[in-house]
Order: structure tokens, then sequence, then C-alpha cells
């Protein structure tokens, strides 16, 4: 698929229905990809083999995954743990019971990208860490709210800075 787009009085990037399904079809995989991985977090478990268990299965779905050698970028997807606020580098340490965890996988199907990132528990976790969870996504779906015709990345971040 060739990217069909054009840019508006402003120079914004304006994508036609072909483009949006691109779009949408990448996004897929990369949701699908998060919904597989929930099954293998456990304690015990290397951040690498979770990395490595995405990498397949962006494979297997026809698709590969974008971090992947981007500018020097070593794994598949970027794993944050616990304090590691974002695009931690997924290694050989091993999750224990009561980390949290981000999974961040960008897919790229047909030259398009599809981006998304998910928290997940490892067991039990703190009530503190499970605030910092719940909060976080509800700043989030707050965000995601004002993202509409009309509205600015202003309005975006300020949903979210207020909450």
């Amino acid at each position: 698929m060739i990217n069909k787009m054009r840019k508006n009085k402003d120079g914004i990037h304006i994508y036609d229905k072909d483009a949006h399904e691109g779009i949408k079809k990448a996004c897929e995989i990369a949701s699908k990809t998060l919904d597989m991985i929930g099954n293998y977090i456990e304690p015990g478990v290397t951040t690498e083999k979770l990395d490595k268990t995405c990498h397949d299965f962006i494979l297997a779905h026809n698709s590969v995954p974008a971090t992947l050698g981007y500018r020097g970028y070593p794994k598949s997807c970027c794993i944050s743990l616990n304090h590691v606020v974002c695009h931690g580098i997924p290694s050989n340490k091993k999750l224990k019971n009561g980390d949290i965890l981000n999974i961040d996988v960008t897919c790229i199907l047909d030259g398009w990208y599809g981006d998304t990132s998910r928290m997940f528990y490892v067991a039990e976790v703190g009530v503190k860490a499970k605030k910092l969870v719940d909060v976080t996504y509800e700043a989030m779906m707050r965000g995601i709210e004002k993202a509409k015709p009309g509205n600015t990345t202003g309005d975006i971040g300020h949903a979210i800075q207020s909450y």
C-alpha cells in the first residue's frame, strides 16, 4: 500500500479512507500483541523473553517491529519496569511479584504504523502501585476524550494534567 495523504494549508497531513484502514490494521496487530503478551507476564520471566515473544507474534502477523534497529535500538518493543518512565530496553532482568511494567509496541504493516502501550501488574501489586496505574489510566482516558476535531493538544494536555 502506498501511503495516501495530502497536506492542508497549514501543512498538516490529511489521510484518506484507505490510509485510515491501513493505520487501523497496523494498530490492531499492535493491540493483539499486547493482548497476547499479558498471558506471559509472571514472576521469573525476563523482559527479554517478553520482547522475543512479542517479536515472534508481530512477524507471524506479517508485520515488522518498528523499534528494532530504529536509531540503533536493539529490541522489538520497549518494556519499562517500575521506575523507568518510558522506552526501557528489554534485558535478562527477571520480573518479580509486585512489579508494574509498561510494554510499548509499534508495528509496521504495509507501510503503516500502529503504536500502543499497556500497563501490566506482575502478580500481586501494592496499593500505591495499583493507584499509580489506575490514576494514570484515568488521566489518559480524559485526554483521549478531548482528542477530537476543533481541540488542540493543549486541550488534551490540560485534561490530563488537571486530573
